[in-house]
């Protein structure tokens, strides 16, 4: 058979695909259409790439199968490795984040398996079989060329019809990643990828003025009064924001082997305003998501980073918004400058300085993973905020406690944990370090007089162990299985404001991080009844009990909506559906008209 080469390379990668769906992403079938579509969804996505090769012919043709048969393989390696932290498929925004590739070694190493070398046992046989054995040569034909282009659009059909079948409106659904990969295929899901990125660049190119104004109707409709004993009580006073890295709020209160994990942190929540049902709304961007989030209050966007992908944007950020009310506005991060393509976000954020990894001494001896450890950034930022004009706005972003949590023994406070996951072991000593030298922090910010000329706010800026951790979260838990509904309720980052001199309230309403910036400009007595954000002041008496995540699950009182099912909080188990539809218009508009802004940069009609 003059085609069997080509269709050996096509066996092999549709089942490479195959096993990986099942061992590596662990998509579960529900149902035996599900599990029709695991198989049959390779099959198109294959015979596309590798029928790239009919296109040429002779030998040439035959090295571009075993090419293309590699070029798949990178294609489902590099998702499984994005996978294994991020719980999450690639999109092309972040693909092109390659500034950041750098910073990213040594976790990408941790990520890596001596078992992944499986996945080059069918190049290795499509090599063998091309040099060691007689393999026809062809002459290009066009009718091959047809032929294949004619098979593969009707294999995709056949594939999306019957995926719609199982899940209506599919690909009007593109915030769901594993929906898309699990129906129509990862190769096939990385070209809709491609016609969803340029769908939303378009956008700007065809957006008009008047586009601002449902965004308007939408920002007046829903603004809420501010607690008038709570307006201005921070007027002329520091702001401090301290991001934490990774952390989540199902480590405070809790201990390994009789040991606190964050004995600073539960101490201060006592004497502060704590939050306890704030969820962090990240999405791929991760820490950039929380920065643009606290910002702006608008969401980052489902796939890849805003830092990236809209720094040319016009912004009514909270750094520019506070400049104007006399505050010096500042960032404190010992980073480099470009990772996250900070240095070009913060000038459009309006930042009057952002001191990098160049405003520290870093060496061997302070630093680990990442890089400055955080007990001496804190103690070298010291210097820095005394050296700033009063009143400033500051946030620092602290750097231990991140993937693969790295920490030397003589740093470690407590005890790992023991299961199955390293990463979820070496979290919590890295979390109880970082509480540690939030600790340092205070005692110093007292020492030096700037604590009670100062508000400090802290919250997490997204989740530490991601989905794929979840066998060893239940040893932790205490749970024999982690649901969808347990998986939302880990999103819970802490959330606090510490005002010196103020009475502790903990807070039970549904929050997120869409919701600082209204916070922050109420506390320092500013009006944000002309501003356009999606968030609600965390004080105010009529704010609803209500977040919205970045894939579109939804938090209310009593339900939680995820990944299309709705659970009940009370009893943790699923209910009808109907439960949660009054919620779902909220949750669309939210994120709807929060990417409208972004993709058609719409503030820079807004005056």
């Amino acid at each position: 058979m003059r085609s069997r080469f080509f269709l050996i390379a096509v066996f092999f990668l549709c089942v490479k695909t195959y096993v990986l769906y099942k061992f590596g992403f662990r998509i579960q079938s529900e149902n035996p259409l599900q599990e029709v579509l695991l198989l049959m969804n390779p099959i198109s996505s294959a015979v596309l790439l590798i029928g790239l090769s009919l296109f040429f012919s002779g030998k040439v043709r035959n090295i571009m199968v075993v090419v293309l048969s590699t070029v798949g393989t990178c294609i489902l390696y590099f998702n499984l490795l994005y996978f294994r932290f991020f719980n999450d498929f690639l999109t092309w925004p972040v693909l092109f984040q390659t500034s950041n590739a750098q910073d990213i070694q040594g976790s990408i190493v941790e990520l890596v398996r001596w078992a992944d070398l499986i996945l080059l046992i069918d190049i290795l046989v499509l090599l063998y079989i091309l040099f060691k054995k007689a393999v026809p040569l062809h002459l290009r034909s066009n009718r091959e060329v047809v032929a294949m282009l004619a098979i593969t659009a009707l294999l995709f059909s056949l594939n999306v019809s019957v995926a719609q079948l199982e899940r209506p409106q599919l690909l009007t659904r593109a915030f769901d990643r594993e929906m898309l990969v699990k129906n129509i295929g990862i190769m096939n899901y990385h070209v809709y990828d491609i016609y969803v990125q340029s769908h939303s660049k378009a956008q700007r190119v065809f957006a008009e003025s008047s586009d601002i104004d449902e965004v308007i109707r939408y920002r007046n409709e829903n603004y809420k009064e501010p607690d008038a004993d709570m307006f201005g009580i921070a007027e002329g006073k520091n702001v401090i924001l301290i991001s934490m890295e990774s952390i989540q709020s199902f480590v405070l209160n809790e201990t390994i082997d009789g040991e606190e994990i964050t004995p600073f942190l539960n101490q201060l929540k006592e004497d502060s305003y704590y939050f306890d049902e704030f969820y962090h709304q990240t999405a791929q961007g991760k820490t950039s998501d929380s920065e643009f989030l606290v910002a702006n209050s608008l969401f980052g966007r489902e796939s890849g980073s805003v830092f990236f992908t809209h720094a040319g944007n016009e912004y009514n950020s909270l750094p520019e918004i506070v400049n104007e009310q006399g505050y010096y506005s500042t960032v404190m991060h010992a980073n480099n400058k470009s990772f996250w393509n900070r240095d070009m976000m913060y000038l459009q954020f309006g930042y009057d300085k952002f001191f990098d990894i160049a405003s520290y001494t870093v060496n061997e001896e302070n630093s680990i993973g990442w890089g400055l450890k955080d007990v001496d950034f804190f103690e070298q930022s010291i210097d820095l905020l005394k050296s700033q004009p009063e009143p400033y706005y500051t946030k620092l972003i602290t750097l231990t406690n991140h993937f693969p949590f790295e920490l030397g023994e003589e740093d470690k406070m407590i005890n790992e944990f023991d299961s199955n996951s390293g990463t979820l072991n070496r979290y919590f000593p890295t979390v109880r370090y970082m509480d540690y030298a939030l600790e340092q922090f205070f005692e110093r910010a007292k020492e030096e007089g700037i604590y009670d000329e100062s508000i400090f706010i802290l919250y997490g800026d997204h989740y530490g162990i991601s989905e794929y951790h979840h066998r060893a979260m239940s040893l932790f838990l205490g749970k024999e299985k982690l649901t969808p509904f347990d998986h939302v309720q880990l999103q819970k980052v802490p959330m606090l404001i510490h005002i010196p001199g103020h009475e502790p309230k903990v807070s039970h309403s549904i929050s997120g991080q869409i919701d600082v910036k209204p916070t922050i400009m109420h506390l320092l007595g500013i009006d944000t009844r002309e501003d356009i954000q999606f968030g609600t002041d965390l004080f105010s008496k009529e704010r609803p009990s209500f977040a919205v995540l970045r894939d579109g699950s939804f938090i209310t009182d009593e339900f939680v909506y995820t990944k299309g099912s709705c659970y009940e909080k009370a009893s943790e188990q699923e209910t009808q559906l109907e439960k949660c539809e009054p919620f779902f218009e909220k949750a669309k508009l939210d994120l709807g008209l929060s990417d409208k802004v972004i993709y058609g940069d719409l503030m820079r009609f807004y005056q």
